[in-house]
């Protein structure tokens, strides 16, 4: 289903930009029927935007009206490239040096001679102000006007862009940061702490800042751009939590868009499990530059310790873990003699060799087209031929480094990616106490289904999904992911003390600002829900645990369980409440991807030679595959924007909404 006010007056559109391609998908009305139209096209770094206009022009949409969920990785790769604002960091007296300091904790453990990493914020940047707030609430000193009149004369002096206000115990507090926030002006885009993370830690709750203020203005630019150049267009944007937020709001909660774009394959992933009746899913999202995996127990997996690159991400984002090992991961020979896969990119440009856009150097890509997993005839996104004597030419010299020929120089490099793979996948399940074969794998991105098997095979999984629009599936996903925000409040104190309505007082003001959000982005206020989460600790400790919350609920309990599950033991200590959580959201604009394939006519298979095999083997075109349609390997099933590749020894089935599963063949 879709709702309707949308589709009534705006053509639906779901835009993924990612480090190699940008993908775009179009969902249109005839009549009762809903169906998908989409595109890939090569991402430009330097202009996000040039390629959306591009594939929208392609599509034929430049000139309508259009409603776009957009997830973007430019807010990533500004931190990632270090290219952000520069920020100066306001903090009360005695604290400038808060976010140099850190957790102290060793990038390598054994490591006797650690590498120095620079400060987020350069010393002469940071500012202290007299204003001290005490862990109990009390102001106990504030700056005055000629104090904050010299910050302003300083900030001008050293010339920066943006602002993060951090004082100590400003959630308590949050109009100390708020008062000085006015006197700033309108000068520089400033961030306050008791705005984006009003929680306890004060490292955590500064880096949030920080990265707000660096990436803010990044985004805002790159937003503002995007709409001067469709001026016809209502933008929301995915955030790291898997839910949206209007363009207009994004900018001043930059931090919360950072996983934005491998957000949108867990929303697409969730829908895809309700769907397929399949709700434990580790999800193997493998494109041009990355793969991302996760692990579903039936929802969004949601972390507030991630990382982005060097910095401690606190803000609640997707629990996905990310590794540098994609179609465009280069291939090289060291000087031992090894073979190393990534996480060196070639990216889109100049991307793979055999893109024929200048790329010198071998990768996964190119290995896989040598082995016949792509097909020669294939146009890269539908459009970009594929140039396989180059590919040839560059692997023969991998091979002559690798002393063997060029096949197995092929096979070595999708070998090294796999195990790459192979071990982010246990990292996100072994490694937490899942067992990979009570899931199913769902397998999607441009090259995710040419190494599902390979990957299913090593971690001992009988199941594989590899669904409909699998090349495009996180721009679907972006389609089904409802507006909603994630907000927290620190409330230290034991619970025991707490009654039921302090609590629910607390989280009456968190609804009432999440509302007024989701309000002001035109939502429906009767269709607003919310989940509440207390977030539980043993009085001393450090970590804590989310359990839900309800009126005269058993919480305690919960957390005792919950503590006795994640570690093996129930402590005889008090119960503290640390912080509040609240999660609120309207329906998606798109309620399912619960749309039925047009299938072409149907014609039949071709044989095509597969150098990996030295055998002719059968190419399917996935549009002609009618539901239970049962297909052996050894077989390719090509589309637009992806490749499956069937092994010999599995079979895989069509349903009736064009999802392929793949199963072992059992022997009888």
């Amino acid at each position: 289903m879709v709702a309707s006010a949308f589709m009534d007056d705006l053509t639906l559109v779901g835009i993924d930009t990612g480090g190699t391609f940008t993908d775009i998908v179009v969902v249109e009305r005839d009549g009762a029927t809903l169906g998908i139209r989409q595109c890939k096209i090569l991402s430009d770094p330097a202009d996000p935007s040039g390629p959306i206009v591009a594939g929208l022009e392609k599509l034929g949409l430049q000139d309508m009206a259009l409603q776009i969920i957009h997830g973007t990785t430019v807010g990533t790769n500004t931190v990632l490239e270090g290219k952000g604002a520069r920020v100066a960091f306001v903090t009360s007296k005695g604290f400038a040096d808060v976010l140099a300091l850190g957790r102290q904790e060793r990038q390598q453990v054994y490591e006797l001679q650690q590498a120095e990493l620079a400060p987020p914020v350069p010393p002469e940047c940071c500012f202290e102000v007299s204003t001290r707030i005490t862990a109990d609430g009390r102001l106990i000193s504030q700056a005055d006007d000629i104090e904050l009149q010299q910050l302003v004369a300083d900030l001008k002096t050293q010339g920066v862009d943006a602002v993060a206000i951090n004082l100590l115990f400003s959630f308590l507090r949050p109009g100390e940061e708020k008062d000085i926030a006015a006197q700033l002006g309108d000068d520089w885009f400033v961030s306050c702490s008791s705005d984006i993370l009003p929680e306890v830690r004060e490292y955590e709750r500064g880096m949030a800042t920080w990265l707000n203020a660096s990436v803010g203005p990044v985004i805002s630019a790159y937003l503002a751009r995007l709409q001067t150049r469709l001026p016809g267009a209502v933008i929301a944007v995915m955030q790291s939590a898997g839910t949206t937020i209007a363009a207009e709001q994004a900018a001043g909660q930059a931090v919360r868009l950072l996983l934005s774009g491998p957000a949108g394959g867990l929303a697409a992933a969730r829908s895809l499990a309700r769907q397929a009746g399949t709700p434990k899913l580790m999800t193997f999202d493998m494109g041009g530059t990355s793969t991302d995996v996760a692990l579903l127990n039936g929802n969004i997996p949601l972390t507030n310790q991630g990382r982005i690159g060097d910095w401690p991400l606190s803000i609640p984002s997707v629990d996905i873990h990310t590794i540098g090992a994609g179609g465009g991961s280069i291939a090289r020979v060291d000087r031992a003699g090894m073979l190393l896969v990534g996480p060196e990119s070639a990216g889109a440009d100049p991307g793979p060799v055999c893109y024929d856009q200048g790329g010198q150097q071998v990768t996964v890509t190119d290995a896989n087209v040598l082995l016949g997993r792509i097909p020669e005839n294939t146009l890269l996104g539908g459009y970009l031929p594929l140039n396989v004597r180059s590919a040839q030419q560059a692997m023969a010299e991998l091979a002559k480094d690798m002393t063997c020929d060029l096949l197995e120089a092929a096979r070595g490099v999708v070998r090294m990616a796999n195990e790459h793979m192979a071990r982010a996948l246990r990292v996100i399940s072994v490694e937490r106490g899942y067992d990979p074969a009570e899931y199913a794998l769902l397998s999607f991105g441009g090259a995710g289904g040419l190494h599902a098997c390979d990957l299913a095979e090593l971690l001992n999984m009988g199941r594989i999904i590899i669904p409909a629009r699998s090349g495009v599936l996180s721009a679907v996903g972006m389609l089904v992911s409802e507006p909603g925000r994630e907000l927290s409040r620190a409330m230290l104190k034991p619970l025991e003390g707490l009654t039921d309505e302090e609590i629910e007082t607390a989280f009456q003001a968190l609804e009432a600002e999440a509302m007024a959000q989701l309000l002001a982005e035109g939502c429906a206020e009767e269709d607003i829900q919310f989940r509440h989460q207390l977030e539980l600790r043993y009085q001393g400790q450090s970590a804590s645990i989310p359990v839900s919350w309800k009126r005269g609920g058993a919480h305690a309990r919960a957390f005792h369980a919950a503590h006795e599950k994640a570690s093996g033991l129930r402590l005889p200590h008090e119960v503290e409440l640390v912080n509040l959580r609240l999660g609120a959201w309207a329906p998606a604009v798109l309620q399912s991807v619960d749309i039925k394939p047009v299938y072409e006519e149907v014609r039949p298979y071709e044989m095509i030679y597969m150098p990996e095999l030295a055998r002719d083997v059968p190419m399917y075109h996935r549009g002609t595959l009618q539901a239970e349609k049962s297909i052996p390997g050894p077989a390719l099933v090509t589309e637009s924007a992806s490749t499956t590749w069937i092994k010999p020894g599995w079979v895989a089935e069509a349903d009736e909404w064009g999802n392929l599963f793949l199963g072992v063949i059992t022997e009888h």
